[in-house]
């Protein structure tokens, strides 16, 4: 009997242990963070860094920044921002798109870069998970050599994954409104990811995520389609002569990508729309291609941003674990990935049938992935208009253009403005392919949609 009782009490205080190692791990994995190196000061919102473990024995260590709705998180919308790429860090979206901080734009004297607050970021009305994904993206590693690839409908399930274990652990926001959104290449796995949420709370063993809808910006939807449409867009911006476009139509019969290998008057109109444009930014047509060394250019802040997260003191006071990668980059453009969703048009219609809304905007001076581009596959959806083409406005001023449609879904331009050239943070520029072209315009937008009002 004695040695039953011993037992017992062995079995309990293994089993406390476990529980406190458990516990010990989770405060480890987490950190609220007051104070960031280059930012003067102790930070005006709140911010949590960590990782969530995903996978076969949580392999996959994905890291992420987690901001609190800086108007009332108790209810205030919950959202998650995938940066594309694929493998571009969700810094991207905090310090260049959406987020509450962002790079002073000082000349790099081998100091630490300075951070400044934003007035345009979109923490003022939702609370924001930025999400590092893929994994080998800005500070999500693997614990592990022997892995699987990732691909764009692997990481859905994977971020579900993910934002089920996140939702376990900060149970607070678990009734609020949930929104995924993302730029870029996250056209292809933003639909899947609500796609895979939307699938998984029917299921028996899972609790519910409260899904409301979607938003992307200038997404890579289907590639050929998104191509395609560069002619008749650089045709539109007077960036090709009408008479190349014309025989761009008559010769290619409109495809421009996958051409005929037979077709070589096709192979040599394309080489003469290429020299017209190779030397046109893709990501703002309004801008010159220029060198990150340059200071006045407007990626010099991502080669600040490289500094800023390499530094040791910066890298202490997000939490970065050691095992995390050497180097970080702000887009590992050669990361191992299979691209295996051609088309994440079907997930819009899926999505739309389930009754989950959605915000599609875009850049109009956008080369990369051009707004008609993004009209044409939204047409062939077929759903009816419900409000037409309209301008949307921003006190007295056209912010871009709008229209809405059935099944919850709103489209919407950002208009290309005043573009000036000095070197501070607050230049005016055109509407490009990411959000940080015209931050402020895309904030205001996003909010009124967010909250159910007419843009």
């Amino acid at each position: 009997m004695a040695n039953n009782y011993v037992s017992s009490v062995l079995k309990l205080q293994l089993l406390l242990l476990q529980l406190v190692y458990l516990s010990q791990q989770y405060v480890d994995s987490v950190s609220i963070v007051n104070f960031l190196p280059g930012f003067e000061g102790p930070l005006p919102f709140e911010l949590e860094t960590g990782y969530i473990g995903v996978g076969d024995e949580e392999e996959v260590q994905l890291f992420y920044y987690f901001i609190k709705s800086e108007r009332n998180p108790e209810e205030d919308p919950l959202l998650l921002w995938l940066s594309g790429g694929p493998g571009c860090s969700s810094i991207t979206g905090l310090l260049f798109e959406n987020g509450p901080l962002a790079m002073k734009l000082d000349v790099y004297n081998g100091t630490l870069p300075s951070l400044v607050s934003t007035t345009y970021s979109w923490t003022k009305t939702s609370s924001i998970i930025f999400l590092d994904q893929p994994v080998g993206t800005g500070f999500s590693y693997s614990k592990t050599q022997q892995l699987t690839k990732p691909s764009d409908s692997g990481e859905a399930k994977r971020i579900h994954e993910f934002l089920q274990k996140w939702l376990g652990k900060h149970q607070e926001f678990s009734s609020n409104p949930f929104y995924v959104g993302g730029d870029s290449y996250s056209g292809l796995v933003v639909p899947a990811t609500v796609h895979e949420i939307s699938k998984g709370n029917y299921e028996c063993c899972n609790p519910p995520i409260n899904l409301q809808g979607y938003v992307l910006g200038n997404p890579l939807t289907e590639y050929a389609i998104d191509v395609n449409y560069r002619i008749p867009f650089a045709h539109g911006m007077a960036l090709i002569s009408d008479e190349l476009y014309e025989s761009l139509k008559r010769i290619c019969k409109g495809e421009y990508t996958h051409v005929d290998q037979r077709n070589t008057e096709c192979f040599k109109v394309v080489e003469e729309f290429n020299k017209c444009t190779n030397r046109v930014c893709q990501q703002l047509i309004l801008y010159p291609v220029c060198e990150t060394e340059t200071p006045n250019c407007y990626i010099y802040r991502y080669l600040l941003a490289t500094y800023w997260a390499n530094d040791k003191t910066v890298r202490k006071a997000l939490q970065i674990n050691k095992e995390s990668i050497g180097e970080w980059v702000r887009c590992y453009y050669g990361i191992p990935y299979n691209n295996d969703i051609r088309s994440s048009i079907p997930y819009h219609m899926n999505n739309g049938i389930n009754g989950y809304r959605s915000l599609i905007y875009s850049g109009d001076h956008d080369f990369e992935v051009p707004f008609i581009g993004t009209q044409a596959w939204i047409r062939s959806l077929n759903y009816s208009v419900i409000d037409d083409w309209r301008p949307w406005m921003i006190k007295d001023q056209i912010g871009g253009y709008t229209r809405t449609y059935a099944n919850k879904m709103t489209f919407a331009t950002i208009k290309a403005s005043l573009l000036l050239f000095f070197f501070s943070n607050t230049f005016t520029a055109g509407g490009g392919h990411t959000a940080e072209f015209k931050p402020e315009e895309t904030s205001i937008m996003v909010q009124r949609w967010i909250n159910g009002q007419p843009l």
